[in-house]
């Protein structure tokens, strides 16, 4: 069994795996849904964005592994990290096909992270790190694609049978108390602000929930209130989910270290 790596914590790439984590995680989940879409053409679009995400996530992690300086590489930083050192958001590593959501779930979730996504490549292709803008600009446009076709379904499903929007409006109501995460800014999103790295995640909030309202408009949602419950996935605090959904990701590496194709 290959033994663990620890990054060592540090303001900038703490920064960069905060994102590449939520799109490599978001991506696991969405890859959950291949071959088991309700329709072939979303089996074929959820497996393309995954495939968005994965690509992001692996620029990032490359990133991250240079950065770094100790001859790590993207595949090392994905499969051999422990529950703890991963830095993505919680909502991101939460069940969707398999244990409790279902597509509603899926299509809300690609669209509150999507449209965070979003407005975070926005900024960083303004970055001091030319590395991480020129990802940034490569991925913005993804991004695009993945807010509006989710947008689309969440209209959709929210403005349609009694049934759908039953489902959509309990996927919001699970889905809202995880969504704070996004935008709590802290000591790594302030010296990232302060270095010309990245936004303060705090930054991103008005914008983003003028985006989205619109939509839940349209979709006759409404979100519940706000409450004193906050998610620490970014900090390596993780749901009891987390745990599960590395064992299935990471087994592979994990038995046959240095294994090939």
């Amino acid at each position: 069994m290959t033994a663990s790596i620890t990054l060592p914590p540090r303001a900038d790439t703490d920064y960069i795996l905060r994102i590449a984590d939520t799109a490599l995680i978001h991506a696991q989940r969405l890859c959950e849904w291949c071959g088991h879409a309700p329709i072939i053409e979303e089996d074929i679009a959820l497996s393309n964005m995954a495939l968005d995400l994965l690509g992001q996530a692996r620029a990032l992690l490359s990133h991250v592994a240079a950065l770094d300086g100790r001859g790590l590489d993207e595949d090392q930083l994905a499969f051999l990290r422990d529950e703890s050192g991963y830095r993505n958001l919680t909502l991101a590593e939460l069940p969707l096909r398999r244990g409790g959501g279902d597509f509603a779930d899926t299509v809300l979730r690609n669209l509150l992270l999507a449209g965070w996504f979003k407005l975070l490549w926005q900024r960083l292709q303004a970055s001091r790190d030319a590395e991480l803008a020129a990802i940034a600009g490569k991925a913005l446009k993804e991004a695009r694609y993945h807010q509006g076709h989710a947008a689309e379904w969440v209209v959709r499903l929210g403005d349609g049978t009694a049934e759908s929007a039953a489902r959509m409006q309990a996927a919001l109501q699970r889905a809202w108390p995880y969504v704070a995460e996004l935008f709590e800014a802290d000591a790594v999103d302030a010296a990232a602000a302060q270095t010309g790295l990245g936004p303060s995640l705090a930054e991103l909030q008005a914008e983003w929930r003028a985006e989205l309202q619109p939509v839940l408009d349209e979709a006759g949602l409404v979100p519940p209130a706000v409450t004193a419950f906050r998610s620490t996935g970014r900090n390596g605090r993780h749901s009891e989910h987390m745990g599960y959904l590395l064992a299935e990701m990471q087994h592979l590496q994990r038995a046959y270290p240095g294994g090939a194709w």
